[in-house]
């Protein structure tokens, strides 16, 4: 089963998707891809650390989704990743301008997430609804996410959109 959770930012999409894993039994995996660039930004990893607590096995990994997916496939019954927006902006800033190697970074992840026998619940931003950003990277980055979310709605059993804490089916 794959469940694809979208929103705006502070839309409520990690604690929905927590909660909906939180309803399932057996181990269960985070699957973290944020990075801490900064102090601001390392206490929000620390307060969702904290808000998981021991109900979770963490995993940090910002750019190798595929591979860490793989090393633990046995493992766990349910793996949330959050999130595929943090992705994108680490494999854009790892691999300026080289799409193919992106690419191959995704179809990895996607490879991995189909072979997983248990639940994946995955979390994304929608950032195609604003204006067009004023520089190449930010509209590389809204057009490289915004086709990454359609592949994950397409692949995914289950889609929720959610719109100012409410969640919203749409698949």
């Amino acid at each position: 089963m794959i469940i694809f959770v979208t929103g705006g930012a502070r839309s409520g999409k990690s604690d929905f998707a927590q909660d909906q894993a939180e309803k399932l039994e057996g181990k269960r995996l985070f699957l973290a891809t944020a990075q801490a660039f900064d102090e601001e930004m390392s206490h929000r990893i620390q307060n969702h650390r904290e808000q998981r607590g021991n109900r979770w096995d963490t995993v940090e990994e910002p750019i190798y989704l595929g591979r860490a997916l793989k090393s633990v496939k046995n493992s766990y019954k349910t793996i949330l990743v959050d999130c595929l927006t943090l992705w994108m902006s680490n494999l854009l800033l790892e691999y300026p301008d080289q799409d193919e190697k992106i690419s191959e970074m995704l179809d990895d992840f996607f490879l991995s997430i189909d072979k997983f026998e248990g639940t994946i619940i995955v979390v994304s931003n929608e950032v195609g609804m604003g204006i067009v950003p004023d520089n190449r990277l930010a509209r590389v980055y809204r057009d490289q996410l915004g086709f990454l979310n359609q592949r994950m709605a397409g692949a995914a059993d289950e889609v929720y959109a959610l719109l100012s804490g409410i969640p919203v089916r749409i698949k």
